[in-house]
């Protein structure tokens, strides 16, 4: 059994001397552990300059490499380079797929590949470590909470809560981590399990995280959205910004309204006026009585009827004046005048 380990490691080592392969400085004897069956999905985190070079999926089992961007049933090599990472998604996974696996990228210059993820791949009945849900989602400002199991031979390993992306974990206790977001685990060890809260949330704060107990792990995709809209701030905008130019609107419509019907009725009130004036005018008969030549005055009677309306009381005017023509000479004393209203006669 030994002999054939060394075996394998020999012809490993063979075969990335060909190649010339760069070892990757960074994280290196994890542990990643699925139950049987199950699926997992490891992030491979590349910088930036690597977006267009080639990437793929190396298995050390049957040294075998899988493309970016291959989709089969049980395996798929994805790449995402807006967030210059790849993902590897390995479903329905057995006791034969237990070995170690790489992440690997060719970046043109010697050595030509350049492995930037590895790890050990361990396929259990009972997982060292495994999670509730290994995808979580929370709003910015808001908080999440993960939790993370072990078996009870790592009771008093180390737990952590780490990020892939800057190698950044956090352990049992509370650590900010920035202005307003803090992560904050606490252990239950009767329980075997720890839970992660991280609580005001921000947009950066989205990527890949993995549950840690001792060397072994668990992947976690945390995707953080924006915060909902401030529905009573929302209220209040829409008061300010709608009604309340739509209400002054209204009461200045109102306003002119009430004024136009005002002026209108003034009007029509005026044209009554004068249509009654016009019919009393028009209803108004004058008789002129002359005297004799030698009479120095002039009779004239005048009758403000309305021929209409029996019952209306009638005002007999009489005008009496001096005849300029006549011979008589006017009176030396003064002229009076009676003006009465009498009942027209049936």
């Amino acid at each position: 059994m030994a002999y054939e380990k060394t075996q394998i490691f020999y012809i490993s080592l063979g075969f990335w001397l060909i190649l010339g392969v760069e070892s990757y400085d960074g994280w290196v004897n994890h542990t990643v552990t699925v139950q049987t069956g199950g699926s997992v999905t490891i992030p491979c985190h590349y910088d930036e300059k690597y977006t267009l070079m080639k990437k793929y999926w190396y298995s050390e089992i049957d040294n075998f490499k899988t493309n970016t961007n291959t989709r089969e049933k049980n395996l798929s090599v994805i790449d995402h380079p807006d967030q210059s990472l790849f993902t590897v998604t390995m479903r329905n996974l057995q006791n034969k797929h237990t070995g170690k696996y790489y992440c690997v990228v060719e970046n043109g210059e010697p050595p030509p590949a350049n492995i930037i993820y590895e790890l050990h791949l361990d396929i259990q009945s009972v997982p060292d470590v495994s999670v509730v849900s290994s995808s979580v989602s929370g709003r910015e400002a808001g908080d999440i909470s993960v939790q993370c199991l072990y078996s009870s031979r790592y009771r008093y390993e180390v737990k952590q809560w780490c990020r892939y992306k800057d190698e950044r974990c956090y352990t049992v206790g509370r650590t900010h981590t920035s202005q307003n977001s803090s992560v904050q685990i606490s252990d239950d060890d009767g329980r075997r399990s720890f839970t992660v809260l991280m609580t005001g949330l921000r947009l950066t704060d989205s990527g890949w995280y993995f549950c840690s107990v001792g060397n072994k792990l668990n992947p976690v995709h945390l995707t953080v959205t924006e915060a909902e809209p401030d529905k009573e701030k929302n209220t209040n905008d829409v008061l300010l910004n709608v009604w309340l130019p739509v209400s002054a609107a209204l009461l200045l419509l109102l306003i002119l309204l009430c004024v136009f019907i005002w002026r209108w009725k003034v009007r029509q009130r005026h044209k009554q006026d004068k249509k009654q004036i016009g019919e009393r005018n028009g209803s108004r008969t004058t008789d002129t009585i002359f005297s004799k030549p030698e009479d120095p005055v002039i009779y004239s009677t005048i009758n403000d009827e309305n021929p209409n309306d029996p019952n209306e009381l009638i005002t007999t005017y009489s005008t009496i004046d001096h005849v300029p023509e006549s011979e008589a000479k006017p009176p030396a004393a003064t002229i009076y005048s009676s003006v009465a209203p009498h009942q027209q006669q049936q």
